[in-house]
């Protein structure tokens, strides 16, 4: 099961991305497959998190693939620019850029791989 849609830009593909999340969580229940209770706010957080760094640090459009793979879904965001994401060491008293560090956290695996065009930063959140 899997999901693709492309953003042309701009801030309310952010929030586009939140509501593309939870049409897929509850695909994945209709068809019978188990989450935690936090499930779908930590994929909702993950995916806009990824897109909002799409839309600071990229040019032109971004694209949000959700799959189901195995006992996770594999969140994939893939844009234009050609930077990497900079994870930053843990610093509470820093205000702002804490994004990469909250998806670190939440996901299994955090992957970028570029691209002709860009580069796509895949991360696998658990089910469960």
């Amino acid at each position: 099961m899997s999901a693709v849609v492309e953003f042309s830009g701009g801030s309310a593909m952010i929030p586009a991305s939140r509501d593309v999340v939870q049409g897929f969580v509850a695909r994945l229940g209709e068809a019978g497959v188990k989450t935690a209770d936090t499930f779908l706010d930590a994929a909702r957080l993950v995916a806009s998190e990824l897109v909002t760094n799409a839309l600071r640090h990229a040019p032109g459009p971004c694209r949000l693939m959700l799959t189901l793979v195995g006992d996770g879904v594999e969140i994939a965001v893939s844009d234009t620019g050609e930077g990497f994401p900079t994870f930053l060491p843990s610093d509470p008293l820093r205000v702002g850029r804490h994004g990469l560090e909250i998806v670190t956290r939440l996901c299994d695996e955090v992957i970028t791989k570029p691209h002709a065009t860009g580069k796509t930063v895949f991360v696998r959140l658990p089910l469960r």
